[in-house]
């Protein structure tokens, strides 16, 4: 009579005896280190080796596929905003749009002619102040309405580099036609994202009516209505658009195949826009110390 041979024992357990095995390396193992499959049984290991050689999900922007649906950089630029508002408000003691008082909202609000005496930080810093409880309201309820979905589908980097760009946009746009206003608010950046989500649809082949439909509405109520900086709106409108035009279809119409010369030409797009309304900034900062 030969002893019977040892039981097999788990590949990563060496103390835990097991009749089961992996059904795709064969290597034994014990019912904690396999996950069902289509066929018997997988190990962990086997499991970990298939997602690493898995070609990662994208969205058609080029950004992977979020892993979770939370808009956690558009979380994030309203409670930026919202926290530069209530220090405006705090410096002011005003939360009904009296932030003229505040040394901050002094410092960073867009007046061209600061711009062109060097203070060049105003032409970003104004798009995160407000004038008011209800302009910081209206703005922070449009950033979250649109905002989340643009991010989920660009992805974190490309919607951070939009939302900025827009921004450019609208500042460029103040500094050449409305050198002589005081302007501030997320607006123009909201606007770019109006853009964006208009150009995102069309690239979905989705109706973009209701997004024009409300660009239009916005407008009117912006030609209609003073104290609106409509060229700030249509400046982040235009810098918006264009920057997530450059994303999306760009790549196809040079005829680009390759993912990583897709994304180079994504980024080379937004940073066109972001150099150009540069320019024009610096220029009309330029016209206006000569």
């Amino acid at each position: 009579m030969y002893p019977e041979p040892p039981a097999p024992t788990c590949f990563r357990h060496s103390n835990r005896p097991t009749g089961l095995a992996c059904t795709r390396c064969g290597r034994p193992a014990c019912a904690e280190c396999l996950r069902p499959a289509a066929v018997g049984q997988h190990c962990v290991d086997c499991l970990r080796q298939d997602q690493r050689s898995a070609p990662q999900v994208r969205t058609v922007a080029g950004a992977p596929a979020p892993r979770s649906a939370a808009p956690l950089v558009t979380y994030a630029l309203i409670a930026i905003n919202v926290v530069i508002y209530a220090i405006t408000a705090a410096q002011a003691n005003s939360l009904v749009g009296d932030q003229r008082r505040s040394v901050l909202f002094i410092d960073w609000v867009l007046f061209p002619p600061a711009v062109a005496s060097g203070e060049w930080w105003r032409v970003l810093g104004s798009g995160f102040l407000h004038f008011g409880l209800l302009h910081l309201v209206i703005n922070m309820f449009a950033l979250y309405i649109v905002g989340r979905d643009v991010e989920l589908v660009l992805g974190p980097l490309r919607y951070i580099a939009v939302y900025l760009v827009s921004l450019l946009g609208g500042s460029a746009a103040v500094m050449v036609l409305a050198q002589n206003a005081a302007t501030a608010g997320a607006s123009g950046a909201v606007y770019g994202l109006f853009g964006a989500i208009t150009v995102i649809l069309i690239r979905l082949r989705r109706n973009p009516n209701a997004m024009l439909i409300t660009i239009g509405i916005n407008v009117f109520i912006s030609l209609s209505l003073p104290g609106i900086s409509l060229w700030g709106h249509l400046g982040g409108l235009a810098a918006g658009t264009l920057a997530t035009v450059g994303i999306l279809f760009l790549p196809g119409w040079l005829r680009v195949e390759s993912p990583a010369t897709v994304r180079l030409l994504g980024w080379g797009a937004v940073a066109t826009i972001a150099i150009a309304a540069l320019w024009i900034v610096v220029v009309s900062a330029i016209t206006l110390t000569v």
